[in-house]
């Protein structure tokens, strides 16, 4: 990944916040038949110790998971908030005109070993924890419990499970950092503006402090 110094993400906290926050990564596998991507929704075991650990599952009739041997290296990415920023937001515009557009994002590169995990205990497991992050926020979150037992064990019969253990994390937070205050300023208005709030945010979080 092309990465400037000025939109590096080194801190480990802030790149596991944004693959939890955007669970749905994409899988990039090297076959045989050449390059694979995958979309899979992710759970990420991890602390500011390591890289960390992330697990998922496939459909049974997915090839993946027999396309890759054991240990393979394999990416995964995550991308967080994005979008589009006008050069008519930026102040500066209207006094020299030498602004142009740019998209501003998040993104985090996980780079690790996968490993299948084609037993039971392994799938149940994710599936269950999938479940609880992302019922967790319903109103009347659905459990496996709800379903018939013997339903649950045929469909688990279809999946197989996929572990990803990181070697290193690449983040990427490209948000005008470059930019003079008040076209940084009039980017984050412009955002707020269309309904883009997380985008926003980013870039106000990113913004730096006047020293005192």
């Amino acid at each position: 990944m092309y990465l400037p110094k000025q939109f590096a993400e080194p801190r480990i906290e802030e790149l596991h916040r944004i693959v939890r926050e955007n669970s749905l990564g994409m899988l990039v596998t090297n076959t045989a038949g050449g390059l694979e991507a995958n979309h899979l929704p992710f759970l990420l075991d991890g602390d500011a110790a390591g890289a960390g650990t992330l697990t998922a599952h496939v459909a049974r009739a997915n090839s993946v998971w027999k396309d890759v041997r054991d240990g393979d290296e394999v990416l995964v990415v995550f991308r967080g908030v994005n979008g589009y920023i006008s050069p008519s937001w930026y102040p500066g515009k209207k006094e020299t005109h030498r602004r142009v557009p740019t998209w501003n994002y998040e993104v985090v590169h996980a780079h690790g070993a996968i490993h299948i995990r084609d037993d039971e205990k392994f799938i149940r497991g994710v599936v269950a924890r999938l479940t609880r992050q992302h019922e967790a926020d319903q109103a009347e979150p659905w459990k496996m419990g709800d379903a018939p037992p013997d339903y649950i064990t045929e469909e688990l019969k279809h999946i197989v499970g996929i572990e990803v253990r990181l070697s290193r994390l690449e983040g990427k937070r490209k948000l005008n950092q470059h930019h003079q205050p008040q076209d940084r300023e009039g980017a984050i208005r412009g955002l707020e503006a269309r309904g883009n709030q997380g985008l926003a945010q980013a870039m106000k979080d990113t913004t730096p402090k006047a020293s005192s």
